[in-house]
């Protein structure tokens, strides 16, 4: 069809709402499926938030290029697919980081995040709506505690992920979703709640009989490279576009493919895996609370005693300076006997530690112990608590054999990891006792060495203003507690193995109450804090281990359909094909996948400048279409929109020396689409077939509005909001509506 300029110049405009300047040239944007809000990343990876009013609500740069973003499916997060493989979650009032994970060895190329579709129905066995129990016998979560006298959101420990319990793993109140990631190099990740692991797929692993020559073979992919990755409303398929190498007998053809994945164990089990992973990703968050618990209480700790350290050991010298062969403990003993002072005692008391000197490090040191018990109290503690029931809940799942044990949940392994639990409890306990009795004799050591300093310096004081102390403490603590540090020893997470000596009774005793308990574990008093908490971190490992290799095992390939060839694709291949993945509800009230794409000039002399729609149907039957852009336009970039809309972003031809661009709208429902099913099989290639129905789009009888600018990818259209987001060649930003009221439009013709 031919187009000369008067038909260009007399298109009419969609209302442009806003058209605003960007500094740097848009690479990604994403409407926000719940709020106003577009998220857009930039050619040099910063992740602009701007309000439908195009006010700025932050901006982030997470110094690695940033390559797919999408939303949660409650609009409440966003996750961004970086470079090198990594995962991260923002919160999307503020931008603050809740969550990175390394989910990929490779440039995560795609992001597809979706709630389970439906109304939530039950059987007569089970309840479909689950209820976490835990806030009825709990207060809320603890939070990471920071380090004393720093800001909050500087560089405390954990600050940057405070909300992260409630942003990300409160999903009692959620619908079960799943976030759906893909790289570059084949593999795709599954996230429930965007947090928990639950399954891993590599598409080259894939063997799937395709139909070649009238002949079925065994088909698998080499080289691939996804392009796009969509989960369906039900769950039950994820649909997979990507270009790759076809490895069939005898030759390897060159191509784009589409995949249908086989997920339903995801709809078929969605109440266990929700159930699973809302206890697995809180007990994950509870475990990192114990972490950076025990590693702020490691820090303070350290910082006390080489305080009290750094001050003492200058005693050694002073004795050796003053020719004396004994150690700072012997002095200090004939000291509190009775004895005389020696003149290195004396001059360490006096002139070199003092009265300042003593009550600083008093306070430091026995400061320092009320912090950590307060860590202890309101943090690591009650973490401990509720990880230790969360488990419980999980232990009595895992006895429901015929409904858990097909997602994975092992009985034993949670056994093991619930015992685990119960021995960090313990060991807290006994770190508490252990670091009460340090701080009291480093309390009472203190008050003497005050008084000896009072003394020698012999100012007149009233006895009754010092701190009494005990003498048998401080003999004691000269003895075990000067040059050791239990509560240290009991905190350092370190590669060499630390055993704590135990008398051979008191381990007797420990077997026996250990027996009686239950438990199988008689050496715990031999680990210490961090050691038992690695144990128990390595059981939790293995116990959610298990449903993840279990999933990943039931998703398999239903159908490989080779689309359009290419001449050569490698790994580092650029190659590009705008697309969109949408799933609409229909008369029949049932899901529907539609998938569109441009297809490239180079992918076939006999069809060029070429649009292809597919849908694939609930009983994964496959239609297509293929829709001819008019001469002298040419696809920019396209997406699904609602009521089975297909939006499409086209530049035109030049007019007085400009470019100019259009978009235009098509009913896709309507368009006569062709069961891929039928076709003739003497070809691979599914969409040649199809060069017999080719559709050809009349600019004059669509809704087609102008643009002032020539335009580039990505098109970013909001079906809740009806606009479109169109970013011009010129740094420009245009936002227009597509909803409009189309007798108004008529009017202003």
């Amino acid at each position: 069809m031919e187009t000369d300029e008067e038909d260009v110049s007399s298109i009419v405009p969609f209302q442009l709402q806003f058209d605003k300047p960007v500094a740097s040239q848009i690479k990604l944007a994403e409407w926000n499926p719940e709020k106003d809000l577009l998220a857009m990343v930039t050619e040099d990876s910063k992740i602009l938030l701007h309000r439908f009013n195009w006010q700025r609500l932050w901006t982030f740069s997470p110094g690695r290029r940033i390559t797919s973003l999408c939303w949660r499916p409650d609009g409440k997060a966003i996750a961004i697919g970086l470079q090198d493989g990594s995962i991260s979650l923002h919160d999307v009032e503020n931008g603050r980081l809740l969550r990175s994970m390394k989910s990929h060895n490779a440039a995560v190329v795609c992001l597809n995040w979706e709630n389970e579709g439906g109304e939530e129905t039950s059987d007569d066995n089970f309840v479909s709506k689950y209820e976490d129990r835990t806030s009825r016998f709990f207060p809320p979560a603890p939070r990471a505690p920071r380090v004393p006298g720093l800001v909050p959101g500087e560089t405390g420990f954990m600050d940057e992920s405070e909300s992260l319990s409630q942003e990300l793993s409160n999903s009692s109140h959620q619908r079960f979703n799943i976030l759906c990631s893909a790289d570059k190099d084949g593999i795709i990740s599954f996230n429930i709640f965007g947090i928990f692991p639950i399954g891993i797929i590599d598409i080259h692993d894939f063997s799937v009989c395709c139909p070649l020559a009238n002949n079925h073979v065994d088909c698998k992919l080499l080289n691939a490279s996804i392009c796009k990755v969509v989960l369906s409303k039900d769950l039950c398929h994820l649909t997979v576009l990507c270009s790759a190498e076809l490895q069939v007998p005898e030759q390897d053809l060159h191509g784009f493919h589409c995949l249908i994945l086989d997920t339903s164990i995801f709809d078929k089990r969605r109440n266990e895996l929700h159930q699973v992973a809302q206890q697995a990703s809180n007990i994950e968050d509870l475990t990192e609370v114990i972490r950076a618990s025990l590693s702020v209480m490691s820090k303070q700790w350290s910082d006390a005693t080489h305080t009290f350290h750094d001050k003492f050991d200058s005693l050694s010298s002073l004795i050796h300076d003053h020719g004396l062969d004994s150690t700072p403990q012997e002095e200090f003993l004939s000291l509190i006997g009775g004895a005389r002072t020696s003149p290195a005692v004396h001059q360490f008391l006096v002139n070199s530690l003092g009265e300042v000197g003593v009550k600083r490090i008093s306070k430091s040191v026995c400061g320092a112990g009320k912090e950590l018990k307060i860590i202890v109290l309101e943090h690591l503690q009650p973490a401990a608590e509720m990880i230790g029931f969360r488990l419980g809940e999980l232990k009595g799942l895992s006895k429901w054999r015929s409904r858990y044990q097909g997602v994975g949940l092992n009985e034993t392994l949670i056994n093991n990891a619930t015992e685990k639990a119960g021995m960090l409890l313990a060991q807290v306990q006994r770190f508490m006792t252990v670091l009460s009795s340090s701080v009291q004799q480093f309390s009472n050591f203190f008050n003497w060495i005050h008084k000896c300093v009072k003394m020698l310096m012999s100012e007149p004081s009233d006895q009754h203003q010092l701190l009494a102390f005990n003498s048998e403490l401080v003999i004691l603590f000269l003895k075990y507690l000067y040059d050791q540090d239990p509560v240290k020893r009991l905190l350092e997470s370190t590669e060499v193995e630390h055993s704590i000596e135990v008398d051979l009774e008191t381990l007797e005793r420990v077997q026996e109450l250990a027996q009686f308990g239950g438990f199988t574990d008689f050496d715990y008093l031999q680990r210490t804090l961090a050691k038992e908490f690695q144990q128990m971190e390595s059981c939790f490992k293995e116990a959610f281990q298990m449903p993840f290799t279990t999933i990943s095992k039931k998703i398999h390939c239903q159908n490989l359909l080779p689309l359009f060839p290419i001449e050569s694709i490698t790994k580092s291949s650029s190659f590009t094909v705008p697309t969109s993945i949408s799933y609409y509800k229909e008369k029949q009230q049932s899901f529907v996948d539609y998938i569109s794409f441009t297809l490239p000039d180079e992918s076939s002399s006999n069809l060029s400048n070429c649009i292809v729609v597919m849908r694939c149907l609930m009983n994964n039957d496959l239609e297509a279409v293929l829709l001819c852009v008019p001469d002298g336009y040419h696809c920019v970039d396209l997406s699904l929109y609602k009521d089975c809309q297909l939006v499409l972003l086209l530049n035109g031809p030049s007019s007085e020396n400009m470019e100019k661009a259009c978009m235009t709208i098509v009913q896709a429902d309507d368009l006569p689409f062709v069961s891929i099913a039928s076709l003739d099989t003497s070809s691979l290639w599914k969409l040649h077939e199809l060069k017999e129905s080719i559709v050809y789009l009349q600019m004059d009888s669509l809704k087609v509005r102008g643009i002032p600018h020539s335009v580039i990818a990505p098109l970013a259209v909001s079906a809740s909001r009806g606009v479109a987001c169109v970013f011009a060649t010129r740094k420009r930003a245009l936002v227009y509506i597509l909803d409009e009221d189309e007798d108004e439009i008529s009017d202003a013709e």
